[in-house]
């Protein structure tokens, strides 16, 4: 596999699961089977950025949407885009926004579609994790590999 295709596959993940707290660089650097060190200069030298300033830069803008769109609190939307500590998200979000999660409402709130009501952006981002939920499968398969799923008749019952 050339390097460019590994290194699009780790970018993909953090692309994919932005908003885990627990994606961390061993796991992206797997994806690329790269050693961590390694996999932190070869993504500099083809992004421009390593990969915690790009995945901050993912979830700094998912928060950016959250804030002009939904009615949920900073702290919900800071935990929903994968940050477990407000202090870290909030600056964070001023060293790349300028302002503040607050302030940056304040400044674009009301300038397009009406906020989302917390308990319907709750929902569609699947909520807080549990210590007992699992997100996914390990073993789930790769891209395009799963079975064919069966199909439903209108009467309910599934042919094979």
């Amino acid at each position: 596999m050339d390097k460019t295709r590994q290194l699009r596959l780790a970018k993909d993940a953090m692309d994919r699961d932005w908003s885990d707290p627990e994606l961390d660089l061993d796991a992206v650097a797997a994806h690329a089977g790269y050693s961590r060190y390694h996999f932190v200069r070869a993504f500099k030298d083809a992004y421009g950025e390593t990969p915690g300033q790009y995945l901050t830069h993912r979830r700094i803008e998912r928060a950016e949407e959250m804030l002009r769109s939904a009615g949920l609190s900073v702290t919900e939307i800071c935990h929903l885009v994968g940050f477990s500590s407000l202090g870290t998200f909030s600056a964070r979000f001023k060293t790349r926004t300028g302002f503040t999660p607050s302030e940056y409402r304040a400044r674009h709130v009301g300038r397009g579609a009406a906020l989302i009501p917390g308990c319907y952006a709750m929902l569609w981002a699947g909520g807080f994790p549990s210590a007992t939920s699992k997100k996914r499968p390990e073993s789930g398969s790769a891209y395009g590999d799963e079975e064919e799923p069966t199909r439903s008749d209108s009467d309910g019952s599934a042919e094979p």
